[in-house]
């Protein structure tokens, strides 16, 4: 699944292209993906501008000049491409056509992505928003912040940064780097983590993030960039994906360690080094 940095990498791609531009035509292929395509997105936004294009968590924001905002989440194998003349590909599912015949088109082969249109007020009380933890990222994300927000949390660590009330936009893989990096184990109670060592996740979590930005995010199967690119960041993994391989971090002989290990948590895979995380 496209996580913050993969979603982050196709929001900035994709403003140069919308942003102070009119919106022609919407076409949908199909009645629904993960939800139905929402109703008269011709008519609600043909004609408008788009005035801004940001992200929130894993979401794409759109807004227009009549007050929507048109939400896209990617979902398992979602990703945007821009063409300047028309194209159908297997799995294309939604196309916005603007005013300089820029072609946005949303391909998913799974179908687990969605669109939704909603205006200011509804975005901020929809189901999908309104308990979001804050944005890692942002100047608002802090060690204290983070240590509060875990305080009392019986549950996993490597869970807790899964939970989009905790924190935004965190997804499996960039859970466990910055847990590798702050040497946290991904068992730890959350609610046991002390004041330091959520200071340490907090700055490990930033890091890993901005890095995979930089690097265009992971491509591990469909996400690419909206140029078409994969992002790279995969290649500088130090334990996701990396089961029985030596940690880069310590010297224990990985014939007596094993290495790398893997074990499963909420139904998803969690990479780690048990000599150096505790």
């Amino acid at each position: 699944m496209p996580e913050l940095p993969e979603v982050e990498t196709v929001v900035r791609g994709l403003r140069a292209h919308l942003v102070g531009k009119k919106i022609l035509s919407i076409d949908t292929y199909r009645k629904n993906l993960r939800l139905p395509f929402p109703a008269n997105m011709q008519k609600k936004l043909a004609g408008q501008t788009i005035t801004a294009l940001s992200r929130r968590a894993k979401y794409i924001l759109i807004q227009v000049t009549n007050g929507w905002c048109l939400v896209i989440h990617l979902g398992m194998s979602g990703r945007i491409r821009t063409s300047s003349e028309p194209t159908r590909e297997k799995h294309d599912h939604f196309q916005m056509v603007l005013a300089d015949k820029t072609h946005i088109i949303l391909n998913d082969a799974r179908r687990f992505g969605f669109v939704l249109l909603l205006t200011e007020s509804e975005r901020l009380t929809h189901p999908a928003f309104r308990s979001l933890g804050p944005e890692p990222l942002s100047p608002d994300f802090s060690g204290p912040v983070l240590y509060q927000r875990l305080k009392d949390k019986k549950t996993a660590i490597k869970l807790a940064l899964l939970d989009q009330h905790i924190v935004a936009g965190i997804g499996n893989i960039y859970a466990c780097e910055a847990l590798y990096e702050s040497r946290i184990h991904p068992l730890r109670s959350a609610g046991a983590l002390t004041a330091p060592e959520c200071d340490r996740l907090v700055s490990a979590l930033q890091s890993v993030l901005d890095r995979a930005i930089r690097a265009g995010g992971s491509t591990l199967k469909d996400y690419r960039q909206v140029s078409g690119e994969s992002g790279y960041f995969q290649h500088d993994f130090h334990v996701y994906d990396c089961e029985g391989q030596k940690c880069t971090a310590c010297a224990c002989n990985i014939l007596k360690t094993g290495g790398i290990q893997r074990i499963v948590q909420g139904g998803r895979s969690t990479f780690f080094c048990p000599q150096v995380q505790t």
